[in-house]
């Protein structure tokens, strides 16, 4: 049986790049290389999160990210080595995009870096080729 579907009156040319809507998202990388167990990473990625927050609390975009608790967007992605982690501060740095890389005491290791609240627009270019943490 074939089905065929007649549709009168509807604009199909603007359906190529939907309208979606720009949002405040925070952006947490864990590096995935490191031999830590689970709860040490998520650790430090909180660590990253609430100090981000708490560096640019004045910053109008991180109150309103914060004014809404039950409804913060949070993604968590993976570096896949230090390197990678360090390439994405630089891109950050030259972006004027701020954000805060955190180093695991004492041992000196760049661990993870969070994003400031910002819209998904602003940073989801420099953060596609980073796959989700898991």
């Amino acid at each position: 049986m074939t089905l065929f579907l007649i549709v009168v009156g509807f604009n199909f040319s603007n359906m190529s790049q939907p309208d979606l809507p720009d949002y405040l998202i925070q952006y947490v990388v864990l590096r995935g290389d490191l031999k830590w167990p689970t709860g040490a990473l998520v650790a430090q990625g909180c660590h990253a999160s609430c100090a981000v927050n708490h560096i640019f609390r004045d910053d109008p975009e991180t109150q309103r990210f914060l004014a809404d608790l039950d409804r913060m967007h949070v993604c968590v992605l993976k570096a896949t080595d230090e390197k990678v982690l360090m390439d994405l501060v630089e891109e950050l740095k030259s972006r004027s995009i701020g954000h805060k890389l955190w180093i695991e005491e004492p041992e000196n290791v760049a661990s993870c870096l969070a994003v400031k609240p910002c819209f998904k627009r602003t940073v989801e270019g420099l953060m596609k080729h980073l796959k989700l943490f898991r």
